[in-house]
């Protein structure tokens, strides 16, 4: 099964309906999502910074295992918040399509989530 590579990952897909002017379903915790990836980045200096210290490969190693759960927990709220906002939204309004749609966005992310 071969993986569609698309050009530009911050631009949906073939098809792929036209995101909500209201804004996305993150967006009441921006903050937050802002704060926790701010740490991620700290993180990755901090590990940057190890390997230029020469620091012990292991130590590393479970810093690298603390950032990859701090980007999961991310990802997970991110899609949480797909869930119960993009794809509910489109539920309720009514339109198949649309709920079709923005499911096939979540299992696809699901599926990239689960190759990774």
């Amino acid at each position: 099964m071969s993986e569609q590579h698309h050009p530009n990952p911050s631009e949906p897909l073939g098809d792929a309906p036209a995101h909500d002017p209201r804004g996305h379903g993150y967006i009441q915790d921006k903050d937050e999502y802002l704060k926790r990836l701010r740490r991620i980045e700290g993180q990755a200096r901090g590990l940057q910074r190890m390997v230029e210290e020469e620091k012990y490969c292991i130590d590393i190693l479970t810093q690298v295992s603390a950032m990859t759960r701090a980007l999961q927990a991310v990802a997970l709220g991110l899609l949480e918040d797909h869930m119960s906002h993009c794809v509910v939204d489109a539920a309720r309004a009514g339109d198949d399509a649309a709920t079709q749609a923005k499911v096939k966005e979540a299992t696809d992310a699901i599926a990239r989530f689960a190759r990774s």
